[in-house]
């Protein structure tokens, strides 16, 4: 785990607290203006955890939107509250980085249903004074896009310069383009699609079927019942994790090689670097997130298909929309593959969208988005760059 000086037990319980207290800022929104979800659920009351970067302008209009991915969270460019780590996006976000807080007015919030303060079910349900558990409602990308559309109403910010985000993320940048077309001018969709595969549905089922077969999930009462069902999260976020990788990187990184050892053990420890690689990235992945929130992103994830909301026709979701669009994929992403991100750019185009597209010859994997990629980052600052002048922003403050 992460050295924060805590144990594991402790890091569990100051996440849950994150969970409903967040060291961030935090909207609260009563009775009278509910969540309305996809699942005929109105969520009430609700709130939104989120950080903020940078100055907004006096046109409020240098305001970008950052979309995190399924285990992310809004602390994109500032050190973690509850892991220590430095923030998931600073390759990209920050003083001088393409997404320039210099220059930006940078929103990040957590998405309904995650676990670091937006409402989610780890947070208390007001019916029954306990977790919610179960009992929270399926929600969908949709309804994530539309919090954070009331996150942005109580923010006073009528439009967005850029709303981006890689992987879940970028659904959710594909979702604010179909939803609030006039409420975006630029959108950087990266590493991700319109729907999820079938593939992807799977390895989804399979780390939720993990999570779900630890004795200690308690069929989603763990919060309630005092325990945590840390082995089962861990080892859905292994099997997740492979998939964000490449054979070719894995190979690069590790390959063959013994941990610590001349020889095997003949046993079932760790005896191969790839496996204390994956049972360290299980293990820290449960200090800092929760369980039942990783079942109900996962789903979200599934239910996502754009098209099927628009008569089956991709296009439709951008007809005549007015923004401009960056479309990135990576060549060794085998979780989104670049076949995905090419659909989106022929519906951009069918829909008359003004749409630029790159694939980055890579072999980082699907977590390319996230790590250092020198094509990647001068893709976005030349992106931002020449839609900051057609937008008008002024130049970077000194």
């Amino acid at each position: 785990m992460a050295d924060t000086g805590l144990t594991i037990d402790e890091a569990i319980s100051d996440r849950v607290r994150e969970a409903e207290h967040p060291r961030s800022h935090c909207v609260r929104f009563d009775v009278s203006d509910p969540l309305k979800l996809d699942a005929n659920v109105n969520l009430v009351p609700f709130q939104i955890a989120y950080q903020t970067y940078g100055t907004l302008n006096a046109e409020r209009s240098n305001a970008v939107l950052i979309c995190h991915a399924l285990t992310g969270d809004q602390h994109v460019a500032n050190r973690h509250p509850v892991t220590g780590k430095s923030g998931w996006w600073e390759t990209m976000v920050g003083p001088g980085r393409p997404i320039d807080t210099g220059r930006y007015f940078v929103i990040c919030a957590n998405v309904v249903g995650a676990c670091m303060g937006t409402t989610g079910p780890a947070s208390i349900n007001p019916a029954t004074d306990r977790p919610w558990g179960l009992e929270f409602p399926v929600v969908t990308i949709r309804d994530i896009v539309r919090a954070q559309a009331k996150l942005l109403d109580y923010l006073g910010i009528d439009s967005l310069f850029a709303v981006a985000g890689g992987s879940m993320g970028g659904m959710q940048v594909l979702q604010w383009a179909a939803s609030y077309p006039e409420r975006v001018f630029a959108a950087l969709p990266i590493a991700c699609a319109t729907r999820h595969s079938a593939q992807n549905i799977a390895f989804h089922e399979v780390g939720r079927q993990a999570v779900m077969a630890d004795p200690e999930w308690r069929q989603g009462r763990y919060l309630i019942e005092g325990t945590t069902p840390r082995r089962g999260l861990a080892v859905a976020r292994m099997g997740a994790h492979i998939t964000y990788l490449s054979d070719a990187a894995l190979h690069r990184k590790f390959g063959r090689k013994f941990q610590d050892r001349d020889n095997p053990t003949f046993s079932f420890d760790a005896d191969f670097e790839v496996e204390s690689y994956l049972r360290h990235q299980g293990i820290s992945f449960v200090e800092r997130f929760d369980a039942n929130s990783y079942l109900y992103l996962t789903r979200a994830m599934d239910y996502f298909d754009l098209a099927a909301d628009y008569g089956g026709v991709l296009a439709n979701a951008f007809k005549g929309t007015p923004a401009r669009f960056c479309v990135v994929s990576f060549t060794s992403d085998w979780l989104f593959p670049t076949s995905d991100s090419r659909a989106i750019v022929h519906a951009l185009n069918a829909g008359g969208a003004r749409v630029s597209f790159a694939e980055i010859v890579t072999d980082k994997g699907h977590d390319a988005f996230l790590l250092e990629e020198p094509e990647l980052i001068a893709i976005v600052r030349g992106f931002l760059d020449s839609a900051a002048k057609a937008r008008g922003l002024g130049p970077l403050r000194s």
